[in-house]
């Protein structure tokens, strides 16, 4: 088992600390928080052990998870990797990106893993859908949340939008050409809510919008390709995959036939996979242990989140 250290104990380093604990991947040695008295508190109600100094927990673990606000996570990354610390860090990899170049070529340095919580990698129904998303050419993505003073110290764009980017990013196999956004503050100093128009060297082309002052909850996406459409529903975890092909010369009796005005007549099938169950924090805090344990690549590579942060950045300088 792999010694881990969670640094940031708030409402997500919480349940880090929680899945740690219970992850038969892991050894919890303890946690480091800034915030003194809220996290003797936690390590009274829980067991968790506290060490009031980052650095004697750097010494006593294999790995480091950063689960702190973004503006700390570029300088907290980088002492763990300096101890040659295996380093997960929760999305936005840094604020900046070139804090990000900077910390990958520390990972490449001193040879040790790294992994960004961009969860919605491992969300069940987006693991169920990739296999079949394959030269998506038209992409639609919408994330809405309602109002949590929590996260607004940021743009929209790098609380919500960027997990969207990472993952279009994951699955459009071409270069960004273009990117066209705009992004209207009304509760926050920064942005509440932004659309951005992704344009891809290949054709490809990624609407998205996020919001976190919506009234209800939406976290949706769908990809468009040549005979193909294909939904992935994040919140309620669920997939559906529309396909099309040529009609039989003799359809059955509840066969959907479509014909063009060529003609050309399709015929319209489901070919939904089955979503398994997971917990995708866990899961993708455990498949980090299996890249350090048979060193291979990670899943979300600290180079991919800096694509994403790029991106995210480029749209917040286009509002």
């Amino acid at each position: 088992m792999l010694k881990i250290g969670i640094v940031g104990a708030g409402h997500l380093g919480r349940i880090h600390l929680r899945l740690a604990e219970a992850s038969e991947a892991y050894k919890l040695v303890g946690f480091y928080d800034t915030n003194e008295f809220d996290a003797k508190t936690i390590s009274r109600q829980n067991g968790y052990k506290f060490y009031d100094d980052y650095q004697k927990l750097i010494d006593d673990v294999d790995v480091i998870d950063i689960v702190t606000p973004t503006l700390s996570h570029f300088e907290m990354a980088k002492q763990a990797i300096e101890a040659g610390k295996h380093t997960f860090i929760e999305k936005p990899i840094t604020n900046t990106v070139e804090e990000a170049e900077t910390l990958i070529k520390l990972l490449e340095k001193h040879q040790v893993k790294g992994q960004v919580g961009h969860v919605e990698r491992f969300n069940p129904a987006f693991l169920a859908s990739a296999p079949k998303i394959k030269n998506p050419m038209f992409i639609e993505a919408h994330r809405l949340a309602e109002f949590n003073p929590r996260g607004t110290d940021v743009p929209v764009v790098l609380d919500l939008m960027i997990h969207d980017i990472d993952a279009i990013l994951s699955v459009v196999n071409s270069e960004v050409k273009s990117i066209n956004a705009s992004g209207v503050s009304v509760i926050s100093e920064t942005p509440d809510i932004g659309n951005a128009r992704i344009q891809f060297e290949n054709g490809c082309v990624a609407n998205l919008t996020a919001s976190r002052i919506s009234l209800k909850k939406m976290r949706k996406a769908r990809f468009f390709q040549r005979d193909a459409y294909i939904s992935v529903d994040f919140l309620e975890k669920k997939s559906e995959v529309v396909k099309m092909k040529d009609a039989p010369k003799t359809p059955g009796d509840f066969d959907m036939i479509l014909q063009n005005a060529e003609g050309v007549k399709k015929q319209i099938y489901f070919d939904n996979p089955k979503v398994e169950e997971n917990n995708a924090i866990l899961e993708e805090l455990e498949s980090f242990a299996k890249s350090i344990n048979k060193n291979e690549q990670t899943r979300v590579t600290f180079r991919q989140a800096a694509d994403a942060l790029r991106v995210a950045k480029s749209i917040i300088n286009n509002f």
